[in-house]
């Protein structure tokens, strides 16, 4: 198997695992919508915002927004900056969701901790980062 092939895999295991753990505390949704709850700014982001971070057009990011609109994870609120525009803006619900999700994350990173050591979890963090950022030093 191929590295690409891997990181593929490893990126589709971690996000069920994250849905997982958010539906198991409570709050309901689908691995798409980490798109959204990933990208999110604390203080609300606007649509064109989010689709740009999570490299998608608009129209489906307008989607993912209305289906968490529907399930009270976000509201759209005038953009107090630009009254034209709107905030995507988590609820209390879209928070706790948030805090949930936080909290699954630190248990995924206590059991890479647990297979690969500490040693390899930084030496994982470090290669990773290198790949992400290959023009940092």
């Amino acid at each position: 198997m191929n590295t690409v092939s891997m990181l593929g895999q490893a990126y589709s295991l971690l996000g069920f695992q994250i849905v997982d753990g958010v539906v198991g505390a409570g709050y309901p949704q689908k691995p798409k919508h980490s798109a959204v709850f990933a990208q999110i700014s604390p203080d609300g982001s606007r649509l064109t915002e989010l689709a740009r971070k999570a490299n998608m057009t608009p129209q489906s990011m307008a989607e993912l927004v209305d289906e968490l609109v529907d399930m009270g994870y976000v509201v759209r609120r005038p953009d107090p900056h630009d009254g034209r525009a709107k905030l995507i803006v988590l609820t209390k619900r879209g928070r706790d969701a948030v805090a949930a999700g936080r909290q699954t994350i630190e248990g995924i990173e206590e059991q890479v901790t647990q297979i690969l050591g500490e040693r390899g979890h930084r030496e994982l963090r470090r290669l990773l980062s290198k790949l992400l950022n290959p023009t940092d030093d």
